[in-house]
């Protein structure tokens, strides 16, 4: 009994033998690996109530982010105003504004690169109550500064915030929810994001014309990281991450096996109380079949389908960025006032009919992505995305005098934007990677999705001077066109897959 406690290896042996003596035959018939459950994933019992709360809790993480795009605009109006700043430290340079808007941006970037360092350690659970203490401190800090450089540091500290979120978030959601349903909640994320974007711009339009108005702009997200840290510290652990570390021998398996069961009992309800054991034997299985037991080195994320995943993960956020998307936004309000719409002039009202737009095309798309699959979506919106992009250069070249036709095509881009890369780019991503390396490989998505974001954003008004915006915006559609041949030819279809079955059936 000694021998046993004092060497956390035995335990796990024992256990995976026993699965091993079971399937023998049927793996050396010929010599193939077994899928987890061979196709009979879209049968298993959860109840929808019991799935709601560890995908809403997680979801907060995104809406936060989203709720910081839209509320900035409107909180820079307020902070640089004489008359409304309600602060002697008003008259900002450019340089000063920007780390303003962008400090965010930067914090997400060293919340993704601490990611990758500290994830597996932290577990998906902790890791997303870090981050809601990191983007409280960065709200209130942001909302009370009394001068800029402290201003500066709250930005900082809620863009950690962001980078932690949007990289955990994912991950719990994808290994906690029902393979029938999962494609739908974590498109539902990126509903949040919108959500948040929305209420950034209706609280801007609210408070821009209130002295020290940016004040409450950015108070407003602080009650909200306290409902997103006290929701994840109820919730339970992912069991696939507490599986993870049984068998690469951090715990014992035979308490940690327990205590995987009564966590997706939890999170499926009591509709899977009967299957809950059957379920967390055959991930363990699934375990026993592949390297899960050794831990992921750095140089190992790059070799074999870990580095299939790498490259289909880490494309897919670079193009949601790359094509353009941070900069169709910002020539909205121009192309609003240039059709002669009556709204033009007020930048916040253009901003809110566009979040309703992506709203409507982001429930499009959470409606349709477990029905039609994730392909689809990807392919049919990525070309509306190309199709726009060449309409928006047409009109800076040839067809100036027919401002309808970019207010068509902005439409257009975002529409389809919603469609597909803004929440399919992050579904797939929590879908894709083998989950020894999951947390690192999602980091990497992570990074250079805010990377791309921060070139693209920066990069944008000096190419624009350079070479003009119409074929700023073609160079935007060729690169749109090159996004989809890398779809049509490396990014799989993973509906109605459990992450196991993706992993032994795909990668």
């Amino acid at each position: 009994m000694t021998s046993r406690i004092s060497d956390p290896e035995q335990p796990q042996i024992s256990f995976f033998s026993r699965f091993s003596k079971h399937h023998h035959t049927e793996i050396d018939k010929d010599n193939t690996r077994e899928p987890l459950i061979d196709g009979d994933s879209s049968n298993r019992s959860f109840s929808l109530s019991a799935a709601i709360l560890p995908f809403f809790f997680p979801a907060l993480g995104g809406l936060l982010y989203g709720y910081d795009i839209g509320a900035t605009s409107g909180a820079t109006i307020s902070l640089e105003s004489a008359t409304l700043s309600g602060t002697t430290w008003y008259n900002l340079n450019s340089l000063e504004i920007g780390l303003v808007v962008s400090g965010s941006l930067y914090g997400a970037l060293i919340g993704s690169f601490l990611a990758f360092t500290v994830a597996d350690y932290l577990g998906r659970r902790r890791e997303l109550i870090f981050s809601s203490i990191v983007y409280f401190v960065g709200s209130l800090l942001t909302a009370v500064a009394p001068n800029f450089p402290v201003m500066v540091i709250g930005r900082l500290l809620f863009g950690i915030g962001i980078g932690l979120a949007m990289h955990a978030a994912p991950m719990y959601i994808a290994e906690t929810s029902p393979s029938q349903i999962r494609g739908t909640l974590i498109s539902l994320k990126e509903f949040f994001i919108v959500i948040g974007m929305l209420c950034g711009y209706i609280s801007s339009s609210l408070f821009v014309d209130i002295v020290a108005g940016w004040r409450y702009i950015y108070a407003i997200g602080a009650p909200v990281c306290l409902v997103m840290g006290i929701g994840m510290w109820w919730l339970p652990p992912s069991p696939r991450w507490l599986l993870l570390c049984t068998v690469q021998g951090k715990v014992n398996i035979s308490d940690v096996r327990t205590t995987a069961i009564s966590c997706l009992c939890r999170l499926r309800g009591q509709a899977i109380d009967d299957t809950a054991s059957e379920e967390i034997d055959a991930i363990l299985h699934e375990f026993s079949l592949d390297d899960q037991h050794k831990q992921a080195t750095f140089y190992e994320i790059f070799q074999g389908k870990c580095l299939k995943a790498l490259i289909i993960g880490v494309g897919l956020l670079f193009f949601q960025q790359v094509t353009g998307q941070p900069s169709v936004l910002y020539y909205a309000a121009k192309i609003f006032q240039s059709a002669g719409f009556s709204a033009a002039s007020d930048a916040t009202r253009v901003s809110v009919l566009l979040g309703i737009l992506k709203l409507l095309a982001t429930g499009v798309a959470i409606l349709a992505v477990d029905r039609l699959g994730r392909r689809p979506l990807l392919i049919g919106g990525v070309s509306g995305i190309a199709f726009s992009l060449f309409l928006l250069s047409l009109y800076y070249t040839i067809l100036k005098d027919l401002p309808a036709v970019a207010v068509i095509a902005l439409l257009l881009y975002v529409g389809s934007y919603q469609l597909s890369f803004g929440p399919i780019g992050w579904l797939m991503i929590s879908e894709i990677f083998p989950l020894r390396i999951r947390g690192r490989g999602l980091s990497l998505a992570v990074l250079a999705n805010f990377a791309t974001n921060a070139l693209v954003t920066f990069a944008f008004s000096p190419l624009q001077e350079l070479v003009g915006a119409g074929i700023l915006f073609a160079g935007f559609g060729v690169i749109s066109l090159l996004s989809l041949v890398f779809i049509l030819l490396l990014v799989p279809e993973t509906k109605g897959l459990t992450l196991e079955e993706i992993e032994a059936k795909i990668l």
